[in-house]
């Protein structure tokens, strides 16, 4: 069970896994899947790095670096190659896996493993279902409701940071 509260109750996972499903939302097309798919698997390759004790700099300054871009990519609408957008949502998954590991050490990885893999993958279906509601509402995927979340996730990202 910690696996899967693990990531619902940091503030911090919870804006960024919900600002990947509404990025890949805007984006469109096969980073529906794409993107929250490499979110998961990099952020549990960071796990099992930490899981191995191989270090990576930067943990925590690189969690609150992902809330402000993933919130400014989705308040501007960003829509790169899909690749482009996979490549930054797995660098900064990494260092949220490796987050994870270095909270657990080796009880009972595989579970608490899984368990926040999984509430992951829901936060992130939970940005599609807000992305989709909003653009059923406004006809349009990057409708001014999403663009201002994510803003609003940035500024959050700002203020957990510095404030």
């Amino acid at each position: 069970l910690a696996g899967v509260t693990h990531p619902l109750f940091g503030l911090d996972h919870v804006l960024a896994m919900i600002a990947v499903g509404l990025w890949a939302a805007q984006i469109g097309g096969r980073a529906l899947w794409t993107v929250p798919s490499a979110f998961v698997l990099a952020m549990i390759t960071g796990f099992l790095a930490a899981l191995i004790g191989l270090p990576l700099p930067l943990v925590e300054p690189m969690i609150l670096a992902s809330i402000m871009a993933l919130g400014l990519v989705v308040a501007l609408a960003l829509r790169p190659a899909p690749g482009l957008a996979i490549a930054l949502v797995a660098l900064f998954a990494l260092f949220h896996g490796h987050a994870h590991g270095g909270e657990l050490g080796q009880a009972q990885a595989l579970e608490f493993g899984a368990g926040f893999a999984i509430a992951t993958a829901l936060l992130h279906a939970a940005g599609l279902l807000i992305a989709y509601t909003a653009a059923r509402e406004t006809r349009h995927a990057s409708a001014l409701p999403l663009r201002v979340m994510g803003g609003a996730t940035a500024l959050a990202g700002v203020y957990i940071a510095f404030g």
